[in-house]
């Protein structure tokens, strides 16, 4: 039977529905904002929310469907995340906070590139963790 590249389902499985991935994509998220220590308003920026009651409602688990924004949000966060524990796994929640003299960042910490409100500053800060992952 043919299977896909990346995950050996057989070809024609569908894929994890949105409303599916919200429950555990939320927890997960949660967890690494608790371990980082980030601060309501930087979560709120790496999920690209404005509404403090979604926020709390998404954080009370009371939301059925979150966007596809918002999940590739949470992907990149929790490669980030997996990348830095299998890079600094003693200091791998610290480093977003510190000062990084990487041209990415320019001598401040990562989580100030993250936070930006972009989803593209999630993506270039989890490909500068891949590459020095090597």
């Amino acid at each position: 039977m043919a299977t896909t590249a990346h995950n050996n389902e057989p070809l024609g499985t569908p894929a994890p529905r949105r409303k599916d991935l919200t429950g555990p994509a939320l927890r997960t998220f949660f967890r690494i904002a608790e371990a980082w220590g980030l601060k309501e308003a930087e979560q709120m920026k790496l999920l690209g929310l404005d509404n403090r009651s979604t926020f709390q409602s998404w954080k009370r688990g009371a939301v059925a469907v979150i966007p596809k924004d918002a999940l590739e949000r949470i992907s990149y966060v929790m490669g980030i995340y997996k990348g830095l524990k299998i890079l600094l796994p003693r200091t791998a929640d610290e480093w977003v906070r510190k000062p990084n003299d990487a041209p990415l960042f320019g001598g401040r910490p990562a989580i100030e590139r993250m936070v930006s409100g972009n989803v593209a500053d999630l993506y270039v800060v989890r490909q500068y963790i891949d590459a020095q992952r090597g």
